[in-house]
């Protein structure tokens, strides 16, 4: 049975509530530097500098990763962010008082993480075996896990590969497998179509990889081009611009055509079986996410005894448009672990 809730959770509007039954080296400080091409910026305000450790972990196979952790008091969680994304793509947990200390990397060949020697070491089970690496270098035996976007198949193929490794499931704009048949649904793109359509779509972008991630490199990401974005509908407008900029410049740093590749390898992923999850989960969900089916979430949730839905008008985007909601619902999560 699904029980709906249409409730005010805070001072803003969260969404649709249901609920369903059926954790080195030196420290690295973060400061973002307003664009010198953007007079806007020198407007901001000025905001506390979070402390951002990056450090290197070796997966099973020798890849070396690019780990990082907010070094902030409280429970540990895994992070499995989206693919090539970064640590500035969560405003909320870059704050030192935000309660949670979260461990996390950056995927094969993006954020200073290197490349494997075999190429083909860039699938979903080959992310599960870094995740187990940094957990085990942060000496974490067991602890929740979230994930967002592609990292939301990372997260699920983890607990159901692992289950004695995994306490709780926070799954944020994403799908436990099968992804890009989840893409384009509130364009009105049939189901049976739309892995057609995404999976090539990646492989002409990979094609031309090279000479895009020149044009790529050279973008101007500032305040205004970030509004430009964030106004797209793609993404929607964010509290933080200035942090969202930085997100935006971390991502265009990975070449195209390795980024198409990963994309392209994980779209080989297949529904994970979720007939064994156990554990605490929550999907939060973007009414108008064009990378993964607000619908196909809920369906994910239903099949998990006692998931929480939450959807949320925003776009795949909604840890950076909505940071204090998703923020609280992931403490919501902790408690119930």
């Amino acid at each position: 049975m699904i029980s709906a809730t249409n409730s005010l959770l805070t001072q803003e509007r969260w969404g649709t509530l249901s609920s369903m039954s059926a954790e080195p080296t030196g420290t690295v400080t973060l400061h973002v530097v307003p664009d010198p091409d953007d007079a806007e910026t020198s407007a901001a305000p000025s905001r506390p500098e979070p402390a951002l450790r990056f450090y290197t972990v070796t997966a099973q196979d020798g890849t070396e990763l690019r780990a990082w952790t907010n070094d902030v008091d409280g429970p540990t969680v895994l992070l499995c962010n989206g693919l090539g994304t970064s640590a500035y793509a969560w405003p909320a947990l870059l704050d030192p008082d935000c309660g949670v200390r979260v461990i996390s990397w950056n995927h094969r060949g993006t954020g200073g993480s290197a490349r494997p020697a075999d190429p083909h070491h860039v699938g979903i089970e080959n992310f599960v075996d870094d995740a187990l690496a940094v957990m085990d270098d942060a000496g974490i035996d067991a602890c929740p896990v979230m994930g967002w976007s592609m990292g939301v198949n990372t997260a699920f193929e983890l607990a159901y590969l692992h289950p004695e490794r995994v306490t709780g499931l926070f799954a944020v704009a994403g799908v436990p497998g099968g992804t890009f048949a989840s893409m384009l649904a509130p364009l009105g793109v049939p189901r049976f179509v739309r892995s057609a359509i995404t999976v090539n779509l990646a492989r002409v972008m990979g094609v031309l990889g090279k000479p895009a991630t020149l044009v790529a490199r050279r973008l101007p990401i500032g305040r205004r081009a970030t509004a430009v974005i964030s106004h797209s509908g793609f993404m929607l407008p964010v509290p933080d611009p200035e942090l969202a900029a930085r997100a935006i410049k971390e991502f265009l740093t990975t070449p195209i055509d390795w980024y198409m590749h990963l994309a392209v390898t994980t779209s080989k992923h297949l529904r994970v079986s979720l007939r064994g999850i156990d554990v605490p989960t929550t999907f939060v969900a973007g009414r108008w996410d064009v990378l993964a089916s607000s619908d196909d979430m809920r369906t994910a949730a239903e099949r998990i005894d006692g998931a929480t839905y939450v959807r949320i008008d925003a776009t795949h985007f909604v840890a950076m448009e909505h940071p204090g909601q998703v923020h609280e619902l992931l403490l919501d999560l902790l408690d119930r672990v």
